[in-house]
Order: structure tokens, then C-alpha cells, then sequence
């Protein structure tokens, strides 16, 4: 099949198009081509299909269109500089999650009651309730299947700069870093003992450069004190309870079959009963989502603001950017796996060149690639989650305040080398996990 030659100016607006060859080629000025449309079904809808793909395209426009003007507005206020108040929409929030711990709570009196009961159909009851508020207590996130925590003994340099980090932000330094394999990076407070956890991908420390790490680093700590109550233990806790909760009332399929009319029977209820439960579950869910989805995003531009008071302002806001290169990560990474399969060889030699390929492939990436990548966060609303607002917003929003040139923190060859030294053996461990797939 014939490759189809590149086109040497826009079929739009005759503008001259250029680009790297390993990239879409788009055109800057009219946006031509900049999101590729999905090829349409072969063979023709009926009328009633149409009308019904209609519907569903409405939908899905408004759907976008709301999520768009939330995300503008919550821009607009923090550009116009609006005070980092408590958000109506957030003590509802806290409300329902009070309900949550209440309702905890509710089962296991009511199962301690049960069991200090004399009837031993009430004690067996009370015990089974005794097992799920055990199931349903407050606790931690749980860490990935990759994820490796790593002492300040073991990482002495990476915690340095953590607690350089730490108190240029404001603030205090943290407990446990936990490496994993993701292109991300997080920072949470786990435990009765609200101990700080810090999360870094190794694959995004790898790309990024020094002054991108420190800016890092800068906004997952501001995020000890923006005042991001999703992060804090109360709702965090009522999030985690009541994804336990979504988990045990998934109702299971009916098993019962022949003339057992009454066991069907029983089936049927237990069935409708787990339905209900589990529904109001994921409402609930789905509400207090909403319902911090605004200061969510507030807190996490202002997580950036201080990345640029720590590191600099292009520092920020090229580390915001390059969180758009994570499809270039796994490109990378596929054609690794590719490799081995082919050749069945062992995976070690890869595992060592692995980094000089990341950071050789991520550094290439062309600037109107990442102009691109970076409108196409303004077309589709991409963010690192739904949590985190547009990146193009965020990396506007950066260019927006007063300029940063003058870093409060600045990682060194020579604390960068130790840092990579320390790293090195939990590198070559998850990368040879990573191209494993």
C-alpha cells in the first residue's frame, strides 16, 4: 500500500507546514488536522439509528460544555485573584461525608450491641457487622502493585532536596517517598499519624530535567498547604469507605436454576436490594466528586503557583507541558516490549539503555509538537486527571503571574548525579517490570 506524501502546505489556508516526520503534521495557523476525526462506520444508519446518534452527540456536547465553563470559571477566579476561601459546594461535601463515618460508626455500635445480645442468631449478626465496619474503617490509600517506598538511609541526596523543596514551599518534611512506575507523581497524608507520603514516577523524574524536578517537587508539596481538602484525612477517608462500600454491594449473578421457586425468590430480592445500595453508592460518590471538583482545581493552581516561586516560572510551565509527552513514554516503552519479544532475549541490556532512550525521544520532541499536544488540551479539555484542571490553563495561568527567574531551589550536577546514583538499582528493577508491560 502506498505511503501518502506529506503535505507541504495547509489544504485550509495555504500556510507552509512544518514538522518532524515522526509527528502529525498540522498547521499552526488554522489548526488544520490538529485532532484527527475517528473514521466513520462503514454501511448507512436507519433513521432510527440517527436520531439516536444525534441524541447522543447532544449529550455529549453538553457534557463537555459544562465541564468547560467550570473549568473557566474556577480559572477565572483564581487569575482574578480570589481568596482561597471555603467553597459552599466543599462544606456539603464535608456534610455527606460526616454522614459516611456516622453510618460507620452506626454499624459497629450497632454490631457491638448485637453481640452482647443473649441470642446467638444476633451475635452471629453482630459479628458479620463487626466485619464489615472492619472493612470499612478509615484508612490509607492502598500503594500500587509496582510501588516501592524508599527510607531517608537508603536515599539520603533525593530527601535532601525534598526537605529543601519542603521548606522553600512552606512546608514540613515528609515522612515516606514511595517510586512507582507511572508517568505521575502525588503527595497524600496517610495513617492515624497523618504521616506525608510522597510519590514520584520514575519514568517522569527521567525526562524531566533538573530544574522540571524541582518544580515537581514544589507543587506536590504545595499541596500540604493549599488547603486541597480532597487530600485531607476527613474526606479522604469517607472517598476510600465509600469505594469499599461500591465494592461488597456489587450484586453477583443468580445462580439458583430448577424448581427452588423460593430460593429464586430470595435471589431476586437480595439482587434488586444490592442494586439499590450499590446505586446510591456510586450517587453518592458522584456527588461529592462535584461537589469538590472546584476547589479541587483551585488548589492545584495554586499548587503551581508555587512550583514557579520555587523553581522559576519556566521551569513550571515547562513541566506542566511536558506532562503532555506521556503517549511519547509509552511509545517508547512499546517498542521496547516489541523488541524483546521479537529477539527473546533478556530483558537487562534493555533495561539499561531504556533511560538514554526516554530522555533522547522525550528532548527530540520537536517545539510544534508540543504546541500541538498543548492546544489539544485546550480543544479537548486535556488534564492529567479528571481532578487536575485543562493543562493549557494551568501553563497560562503560570505565564500570567509575575515573572519567577531567580529559583529558590536549584538541583546541582552534583546533587543530581548522587540523587541518580541512589535511584540507579530501583531503576533498573521497575524498568525491566515496565517493559515486561
Amino acid at each position: 500500500m502506498p505511503t501518502l506524501a506529506r503535505p507541504e502546505t495547509c489544504p485550509d489556508c495555504t500556510a507552509p507546514l512544518d514538522g518532524d516526520p515522526g509527528f502529525p503534521v498540522w498547521c499552526p495557523g488554522c489548526e488544520w488536522n490538529l485532532l484527527v476525526e475517528p473514521a466513520a462506520a462503514p454501511g448507512r444508519l436507519t433513521p432510527r439509528e440517527q436520531r439516536r446518534a444525534a441524541r447522543a452527540e447532544r449529550r455529549t456536547a453538553e457534557r463537555e460544555r459544562a465541564v468547560r465553563a467550570r473549568s473557566e470559571l474556577v480559572y477565572e477566579q483564581v487569575a482574578g485573584g480570589s481568596p482561597a476561601h471555603r467553597d459552599p459546594a466543599v462544606r456539603l461535601a464535608v456534610a455527606l461525608a460526616g454522614l459516611v463515618h456516622l453510618t460507620t460508626l452506626l454499624v459497629l455500635a450497632g454490631s457491638v450491641a448485637l453481640l452482647v445480645g443473649d441470642a446467638w442468631p444476633l451475635r452471629v449478626l453482630g459479628a458479620v457487622g463487626l466485619l464489615i465496619a472492619f472493612v470499612l474503617r478509615p484508612r490509607p490509600g492502598r500503594p500500587g502493585e509496582n510501588d516501592r517506598p524508599v527510607g531517608r538511609a537508603e536515599a539520603p541526596a533525593l530527601y535532601a532536596l525534598a526537605d529543601r523543596v519542603a521548606a522553600a514551599v512552606g512546608a514540613p518534611p515528609v515522612d515516606v517517598i514511595v517510586l512507582s512506575d507511572e508517568f505521575n507523581a502525588s503527595f497524600g497524608r496517610t495513617g492515624l499519624r497523618n504521616r506525608g507520603v510522597l510519590t514520584i514516577g520514575l519514568t517522569l523524574w527521567t525526562v524531566f530535567t533538573p530544574a522540571q524536578r524541582v518544580a515537581m517537587l514544589a507543587h506536590e508539596f504545595g499541596h500540604a498547604v493549599n488547603g486541597d481538602h480532597r487530600r485531607g484525612r476527613w474526606l479522604g477517608f469517607a472517598l476510600r469507605a465509600l469505594h469499599e462500600w461500591y465494592r461488597l454491594t456489587v450484586p453477583e449473578r443468580l445462580t439458583a436454576s430448577g424448581d427452588h421457586y423460593v430460593l429464586i425468590l430470595a435471589g431476586h430480592l437480595q439482587r434488586l436490594v444490592m442494586l439499590l445500595v450499590n446505586g446510591a453508592v456510586a450517587g453518592l460518590l458522584t456527588a461529592l466528586d462535584r461537589l469538590t471538583v472546584r476547589s479541587g482545581q483551585a488548589a492545584e493552581y495554586r499548587a503551581d503557583a508555587l512550583a514557579a516561586a520555587v523553581a522559576g516560572t519556566a521551569a513550571a510551565q515547562s513541566m506542566l507541558e511536558s506532562l503532555l509527552l506521556g503517549t511519547t513514554v509509552e511509545s517508547v516503552l512499546m517498542r521496547r516490549r516489541n523488541r524483546l519479544v521479537r529477539a527473546r532475549r533478556d530483558d537487562r541490556a534493555d533495561a539499561a539503555e531504556l533511560r538514554a532512550d526516554l530522555v533522547e525521544r522525550v528532548a527530540a520532541v520537536p517545539a510544534v509538537e508540543r504546541e500541538r499536544r498543548l492546544r489539544l488540551s485546550a480543544r479537548t479539555l486535556g488534564s492529567v486527571d479528571q481532578t487536575h484542571p485543562p493543562t493549557h490553563l494551568r501553563v497560562r495561568l503560570v505565564g500570567q503571574r509575575p515573572q519567577v527567574t531567580e529559583p529558590l531551589v536549584v538541583l546541582t550536577d552534583e546533587q543530581g548525579a548522587a540523587i541518580e546514583a541512589e535511584l540507579a538499582p530501583h531503576w533498573e528493577r521497575m524498568s525491566r517490570e515496565l517493559l515486561r508491560g
